[in-house]
């Protein structure tokens, strides 16, 4: 059971900043390296390596990879968008421009993380700067999780619903401005209805996860993951 939300996994405390791929990577977790060989890493990640559907609206608009690949530079620039990186610096883990990437995505879904290697932005399901800076917070996020959880397992529906409740909750995906966007239209209480939603759309998404083991996920570690709001003070 989570206790503390993702906090029950962190690793212990590094002597010095490591990156997220290790030399000598602990037997339960392996780190991928996303500063090192960066260019390297950069050409192998693609949309099949990331978490299914992992929480990120799609969005109907289309830019090139090109346009996508400026977009995610000033997304980079944005305070929300740097401290997460630092978070994720401090966490132990190095990332670099290399961990994001744009791409063509013919997966039904507008980015994602791959754990240990980066993150993806779908080019062709972006449309405005807005889109850009909201995919790259809420994968930050996983990142984050990935990086200061000593065992997390993405085939673990509890592990994987708990950082997309974080992701959901921290990153803004369900400010009620967005949900007005999508035509949900409900104003009490709907930030934690779309977070559910959210959720049980991308654990669905996950092979290992059935509809009612997503449901009874999400349902045991609500409450301590919700109130998990590392690396912030509270929910932003």
């Amino acid at each position: 059971m989570l206790e503390n939300g993702l906090g029950h996994l962190k690793s212990d405390p590094k002597p010095e900043k490591q990156s997220m791929r290790r030399k000598s990577p602990p037997k339960k977790k392996k780190k991928k390296n996303t500063s090192a060989k960066g260019e390297e890493e950069k050409k192998k990640m693609s949309p099949e390596d990331a978490l299914p559907n992992s929480g990120s609206t799609i969005n109907r608009g289309s830019t090139t990879v090109e346009e996508c690949e400026r977009m995610i530079h000033k997304s980079m620039k944005r305070p929300m968008v740097k401290f997460l990186m630092e978070s994720i610096e401090k966490a132990g883990c190095g990332i670099g421009r290399s961990f994001f990437k744009a791409v063509e995505c013919d997966r039904v879904f507008s980015g994602g993380y791959c754990p240990g290697e980066g993150i993806l932005v779908c080019s062709n399901h972006m449309r405005l700067q807005d889109d850009v800076n909201q995919v790259i917070i809420h994968e930050l996020i996983h990142a984050y999780d990935d990086c200061r959880a000593a065992n997390l397992d993405w085939s673990d529906c509890a592990h994987h619903a708990c950082s997309e409740i974080r992701a959901g909750h921290l990153s803004g995906d369900c400010h009620y401005k967005r949900e007005l966007l999508r035509k949900f239209i409900k104003l009490r209480g709907h930030e934690q209805e779309c977070v559910r939603r959210r959720v049980m759309k991308s654990v669905l998404s996950n092979p290992y996860c059935s509809e009612s083991a997503a449901k009874d996920a999400m349902a045991s570690v609500w409450d301590v993951c919700y109130n998990d709001t590392s690396p912030f003070d509270r929910a932003p």
